[in-house]
C-alpha cells in the first residue's frame, strides 16, 4: 500500500548511505525505515521533503543540501532546473557515475548468488553531445522529455546529450497532432529521421529529414536503421560492444557456428560474419529483421523471423545475446542451453535483469568469465554490460 504525501508534507533532514540501482540514494528516517531520495548522493545530509509514503519505504525529493558529497557538481543542463527528468544524475561527476554503475552490476550479481569475476575497466564513452536517438512526448506541437516518475511532459529550448543533428528537429520543430516523436540521426552519415506516433500526418520539417530509415557507419560497417527498428543510440557505444563481442570470439580460436539473439538490425551478426563465422541471427521485430536481411546480405547468416522464447535452436559453439531490459529469462536461457554452445556473451542494459540471466545461466552450467561495464548512458542510472559464459567442462 502507498499514499502520496499531502498537504502537510514532512520534512526530515536525512544521512544517505548508499544508492539504489533505481538512480536514488538510500536513507533512513528515525524509525528505520527506508527513504529513496531523489538527487542525493551517498555520504550526505540532506533537507528532504516526502513525496510518497508506502508501507515499507517512503520517497523523498530534496529541499537542500546540508553537507554535499565532493562528488557532487552543478547540473550544466538549465532545463534540469526546470524540472526535465531525461538526465537525472547530471548531479554526479561522470567519473562517480561509472563507479556507481560498477557497483550497480557487482551488488546485482552478488545478491544473484554469482560469482563475479573483477570487471574490467568500465568503457567511457563521450558525455555530451552523444545521443542519436532520442523518444521525445509532444504536447501542442512541441517536443520534450518528462519529469522525473511523472507523466507531465516539460518542453525544452536545448539539450546537452542531443547530437548536434537532432537539436533543431528537437527544440525549433514543430510537430501538431503528435503525442510521441522519435528523432534519429545518422552521426557518420549526416542523415536524419523524424518518426510521429501517430504516424501520417502533414508536418514542415526540413528537406533532409527522412519517415522511414537512415544509416549509420559502425563496426567498420553501413547499416540501414528503420524507425521502428533498435539500433544503439550511439554508434561510439556500438563500436565498444561489438569490439567487445568480437574480442570474446576471437579468444574461441577457428570460426565455426554462432547464434544471434534478438539480432536488431544485426550488428553482432555482421562483426561475426566477417570473422568467417557462419551465423543464425534471431529477431522478432519484422522492421529490424527487414534492415537485417538488407544489411547482412553479403555474409553467411540466416536471419530468421521469430520470437526466441519459441524457438528451436540449431547447434552451434557461440551464442550472443542482446535481449530487452527484462532479460532472457528462463526461456531465453533453455534456448541457449539446447545450442549447446561452449560459450555465451550476454548484452545486458539493467543490472537487476543481468543478476537474474547471470543465475539463470550458473545454474544451467554456464559459468561467468568476464564483465565489462560500458557507459552508454552518461547522466542516468542506466547501464550497459558485456559478460561472457563459459559451459563448464569445455575448454
Amino acid at each position: 500500500m502507498s499514499r502520496e504525501a499531502g498537504a502537510q508534507r514532512e520534512h526530515l533532514e536525512l544521512v544517505t548511505t548508499a544508492m539504489a540501482s533505481g538512480g536514488d540514494a538510500v536513507a533512513h528516517d528515525t524509525g528505520g525505515r527506508v527513504v529513496f531520495v531523489r538527487g542525493a548522493l551517498p555520504g550526505e545530509r540532506v533537507g528532504v521533503r516526502l513525496v510518497a509514503e508506502h508501507t515499507r519505504y517512503a520517497n523523498a525529493s530534496i529541499d537542500e543540501v546540508v553537507e554535499p558529497s565532493p562528488h557532487r557538481v552543478a547540473p550544466p543542463c538549465p532545463e534540469v532546473e526546470r524540472g526535465c527528468g531525461a538526465c537525472p544524475w547530471q548531479h554526479i561527476s561522470t567519473s562517480t557515475q561509472r563507479d556507481l554503475k560498477v557497483q550497480f552490476i557487482v551488488e546485482a550479481l552478488e545478491r544473484a548468488g554469482v560469482r563475479c569475476p573483477a570487471p574490467s575497466p568500465s568503457v567511457g564513452l563521450a558525455p555530451w553531445a552523444f545521443r542519436t536517438t532520442i523518444k521525445a512526448a509532444v504536447v501542442d506541437g512541441r517536443a520534450g522529455f518528462l519529469r522525473t516518475r511523472s507523466h507531465l511532459m516539460v518542453p525544452v529550448d536545448s539539450c546537452l546529450i542531443a547530437h548536434p543533428l537532432l537539436v533543431d528537429l528537437l527544440v525549433g520543430t514543430r510537430y501538431p497532432g503528435a503525442s510521441q516523436v522519435l528523432l534519429r540521426c545518422g552521426a557518420r552519415t549526416g542523415e536524419r529521421l523524424a518518426a510521429t506516433t501517430p504516424s501520417g500526418l502533414e508536418l514542415r520539417l526540413p528537406s533532409d529529414v527522412h519517415a522511414d530509415h537512415v544509416h549509420e557507419q559502425a563496426a567498420g560497417r553501413l547499416w540501414r536503421i528503420s524507425a521502428r527498428s533498435f539500433f544503439q543510440s550511439r554508434p561510439d557505444g556500438a563500436d565498444a560492444l561489438a569490439e567487445l563481442v568480437r574480442s570474446a570470439a576471437d579468444e574461441m580460436g577457428v570460426p565455426t557456428t554462432a547464434v544471434d539473439l534478438y539480432c536488431g538490425v544485426g550488428l553482432f551478426a555482421g562483426v561475426l560474419a566477417a570473422r568467417g563465422w557462419s551465423v543464425t541471427a534471431v529477431e522478432g521485430s519484422q522492421s529490424a529483421v527487414a534492415d537485417a536481411e538488407s544489411n547482412l546480405r553479403d555474409f553467411d547468416v540466416s536471419v530468421v523471423h521469430a520470437d526466441v522464447t519459441m524457438w528451436t535452436p540449431p547447434q552451434a559453439d557461440l551464442v550472443v545475446a542482446d535481449p530487452s531490459r527484462i532479460g532472457l529469462g528462463q526461456r531465453g536461457v533453455e534456448v541457449i542451453v539446447a545450442t549447446g554452445a561452449r560459450r555465451v556473451v550476454l548484452i545486458s542494459c539493467d543490472a537487476a535483469g543481468l543478476g537474474r540471466d547471470a543465475a539463470l545461466l550458473d545454474r544451467a552450467g554456464y559459468a561467468l568469465r568476464a564483465v565489462t561495464p560500458v557507459d552508454l548512458f552518461p547522466h542516468t542510472f542506466r547501464v550497459e554490460a558485456v559478460t561472457v559464459y563459459g559451459r563448464r567442462g569445455v575448454r
